[in-house]
């Protein structure tokens, strides 16, 4: 079992899109995927067609009362990958969870049982609160998406902050990527920022960069992954793409 923590507080950067297509490429590629929504936003789980106002138990209830992940995923179009879904009432957990013994290791002692998934794939909220902590505890890669435009890199030392942190005081060490998003090969900004990016992080960067794309955009308000909704897109390409250097990178 692989965890993937796909991480930035910054809202906007692809976070959700890469979680979604990344873990549809890895499934269709024959390994078994669960992917975990833990952004109370629920972005994920709309992604991926799931009605999460209809959900009798969610991430919430994995979280903050006894539930087993296993009792709240759902399997998915692809075979092979499944979910862990959530809606807005996720956003509850932090408070209730602040008073509890070794909160931060809630969510690696749900995953335990998990042992017959090769990859499970994290989307977080963008905030550096415990929910994301949570996720970064039995983090193996941790994927950054890092979009190609103008404050890319400011408040990455924040995050960069708390990951050392994790690291120190929780004993977690993970492989750690960052992912070019968003890049509009037609302007010179995007080339500047891809290089200063490569330049701060140098061989962190996955070679892979995703585009700006229509389809992608567009592939969520369907509830699909790219691969379904236009697999000859640019966008399903680069995706393609990723999942082949993560497998590199993985078990």
């Amino acid at each position: 079992m692989w965890v993937v923590t796909v991480c930035n507080h910054k809202g906007g950067c692809g976070k959700t899109t890469t979680s979604i297509n990344l873990a549809a490429y890895l499934a269709l590629k024959g390994k078994k995927v669960l992917l975990i929504d833990l952004d109370p936003q629920g972005a994920t789980s709309t992604g991926l067609g799931i009605e999460k106002w209809h959900l009798e138990k969610h991430m919430y209830d994995v979280m903050v009362n006894e539930t087993p992940i296993q009792e709240i995923v759902l399997p998915t179009e692809i075979p092979g990958l499944f979910i862990a879904p959530c809606n807005i009432d996720l956003s509850g957990a932090e408070p209730e969870l602040a008073s509890q013994i070794a909160r931060e290791l809630i969510l690696k002692e749900k995953l335990q049982p998990l042992k017959d998934f090769d990859y499970i794939i994290i989307d977080t909220p963008p905030s550096l609160g415990l929910l994301t902590i949570n996720s970064l505890i039995p983090c193996s890669l941790l994927l950054i998406p890092l979009q190609a435009e103008f404050y890319a890199l400011e408040g990455m030392s924040q995050l960069l902050k708390i990951v050392k942190m994790v690291e120190t005081r929780l004993g977690s060490k993970p492989t750690r990527r960052v992912l070019l998003t968003m890049y509009d090969a037609r302007t010179n900004l995007s080339k500047q920022v891809a290089e200063q990016v490569r330049d701060f992080f140098k061989d962190q960067v996955f070679q892979t960069i995703i585009p700006r794309n229509v389809k992608l955009a567009e592939a969520p308000s369907h509830g699909k992954p790219i691969c379904l909704y236009d697999p000859e897109s640019t966008g399903a390409e680069a995706y393609k793409q990723l999942s082949e250097e993560v497998m590199q990178l993985g078990p």
